[in-house]
């Protein structure tokens, strides 16, 4: 029988099966998979194992993450949302009381976002460019947290156009560096200082660095906050 234990992390569990340990967060939307994660049931109620090989905040979090911005009630801009994996586990977190504005450039993927709504009202999808923070400026209100998983040259400059557009001081950037969208061929840890360097140019104190691999091979996860008003 499976047993449940909170994470150190509010919103987030542990369930350990036999010898077997997995992440999992408690179901916002009871009886229903996103995508295709197992259910297990404890004390009247139910929680979604979170696989770190399906969503980089699993990952991160697997691999050591110190600081976990994203909490019960958060306000988040969740930038590069796909098909809803990672949304979903956030939006199980933050609750009724939080909301998470889940852009999406892809039409094909933002048809299965959308779907995911019908059962978690907290998530709010919207199909555009993370690059172009101003067109959607109109729907989303004040955000703590942004969170960034995009596949673009420009990762650093996009966390920092969305965090400048709709956050003010002390709010927090969660952002998983692929270092092969950004250049195929280079050394990739000068690709990560190059990004890193951006974000700090721009105000940005880096928190935490933490190296997915072997969980997701070439990428790394930042945590930063804006320590001075974005502008």
């Amino acid at each position: 029988m499976p047993s449940v234990t909170p994470h150190r992390f509010a919103g987030v569990f542990t369930v350990k099966d036999r010898e077997q340990e997995s992440l999992a967060t408690e179901s916002l939307a009871p009886g229903k998979t996103v995508y295709g994660e197992k259910l297990v049931s404890e004390g009247g109620h139910e929680y979604r194992l979170w696989s770190p090989r399906r969503s980089k905040l699993a990952a991160a979090i697997r691999k050591g993450l110190s600081e976990m911005p994203i909490r019960k009630g958060s306000r988040v801009l969740y930038l590069g949302a796909a098909s809803g994996t990672t949304v979903s586990h956030c939006s199980d977190i933050v609750g009724d009381q939080g909301v998470i504005y889940a852009v999406e450039f892809s039409q094909r993927s933002a048809r299965e976002l959308i779907g995911l709504t019908t059962s978690r009202k907290n998530v709010i999808p919207i199909v555009e460019d993370a690059r172009h923070p101003t067109r959607y400026a109109p729907i989303v209100g004040p955000v703590e947290i942004v969170y960034q998983d995009v596949a673009q040259p420009n990762q650093a400059e996009i966390l920092y156009e969305n965090m400048k557009t709709f956050c003010s001081f002390g709010a927090w950037g969660m952002l998983a560096i692929k270092a092969r969208s950004i250049d195929s061929a280079s050394d990739i840890n000068k690709i990560y200082t190059r990004e890193l360097r951006t974000l700090e140019e721009h105000g940005l104190e880096i928190v935490e660095s933490i190296d997915l691999s072997p969980l997701e091979k070439d990428h790394r996860f930042i945590v930063c906050r804006a320590t001075e008003e974005l502008t």
